[in-house]
């Protein structure tokens, strides 16, 4: 990370991350434990596809390597794309048990 800039978007990625995949409850420990919940939930899947996506860039990149930031940027990215649509089948009272 070189400017200014590049480091706001890079810590505004990572709060979108968390608001993402925010859980509310009735108070602040029920919100965290959730909300930390939902993260170890989904973390795995986020970190198999990212290191999919970075494994194909390298690859066709001819194995030059991406820089750590760029691997985080792209794992805040899977992970709020995630964050949104577990949320979305979550509020939306889907259930399949019927």
């Amino acid at each position: 990370m070189k400017n200014i800039r590049e480091k706001v978007t890079f810590y505004a990625s990572a709060l979108l991350y968390l608001v993402f995949n925010l859980r509310v409850g009735t108070d602040f420990q029920e919100t965290a434990v959730a909300t930390g919940w939902q993260i170890l939930q989904t973390a795995p899947f986020v970190a198999g596809f990212t290191y999919l996506i970075i494994s194909i860039l390298q690859y066709m990149g001819d194995g030059s390597k991406l820089p750590w930031d760029r691997r985080l940027r792209l794992f805040f990215a899977i992970g709020i794309i995630s964050g949104l649509v577990y949320g979305i089948w979550e509020y939306a009272g889907v259930d399949f048990n019927q």
